[in-house]
């Protein structure tokens, strides 16, 4: 992709239309938001709640988060819970490769990009959907999660694990576990959450509750488990 003629086009297009075409272009692009919302709730809706898998689209077979991200989806659907990814490569094909393997939901939500993504191959048929927009997106993962784990990642797992973070910390959503899982990786951030954001006061000390670091499978279905069975819910309640 050559990025300089791309930014020169836009500018074109842009320096083509007057302040009144592009007020109108952002009034339809409402009714395009709105079908990516009604299409992902029906279809999220007859799918049910499942288990959020984030991590890096970059992230190459047979390495070890990879197969962390496999096998945690392989146990989890085991468990009874269905897995949602974001459709793509790396960590989210091992989550979706590893729901299938393990007989349960594998769920895509697939995000339009001009690199890294394109659906995997190990998303139910039925359970690939697509979108255009990422705040849709991230609604469909975060209003149908019965659980959040993230693996390693970039800024778009850091934008999805910020996202959730804050919602539960606001009382937005329910308080539904999320898990770090790797924690060679996360060891940095969390320190820097401990020695910098508590400590100029930005969340408070009990914020660092709102998640768990883990570096197994077995630990975050427990995990999981756990927290479902204090109030008496079950997968896909």
């Amino acid at each position: 992709m050559d990025n300089h003629n791309d930014e020169a086009r836009i500018r074109k297009a842009l320096a083509t239309k007057d302040w009144n075409e592009i007020k109108a272009t952002d009034s339809w692009q409402i009714f395009k938001i709105m079908s990516e919302f009604v299409e992902g709730f029906e279809k999220m809706a007859r799918i049910g709640p499942c288990v959020s898998v984030f991590g890096s689209a970059r992230t190459k077979p047979d390495t070890r988060y990879y197969i962390l991200a496999e096998e945690i989806a392989f146990k989890l659907t085991k468990s009874g819970y269905g897995v949602i990814s974001g459709g793509g490569p790396g960590i989210m094909e091992a989550a979706n490769k590893g729901a299938q393997a393990g007989g349960g939901k594998s769920v895509g939500l697939n995000i339009e990009l001009p690199f890294e993504q394109k659906p995997n191959p190990f998303i139910d048929t039925d359970k690939n959907i697509n979108f255009k927009y990422f705040f849709v997106r991230k609604v469909m993962f975060l209003k149908y999660s019965q659980g959040f784990v993230a693996l390693p990642g970039g800024f778009g797992t850091m934008d999805e694990l910020s996202e959730a973070l804050t919602l539960i910390q606001t009382n937005k959503v329910a308080h539904f576990p999320i898990i770090l899982a790797g924690s060679d990786y996360w060891s940095g951030f969390v320190d820097w959450l401990k020695k910098s954001v508590v400590m100029e006061k930005n969340i408070n000390p009990e914020d660092m509750n709102l998640f768990h670091v883990v570096d197994t499978a077995d630990e975050v279905t427990k995990i999981i488990d756990d927290f479902y069975s204090k109030y008496t819910l079950k997968p896909n309640f």
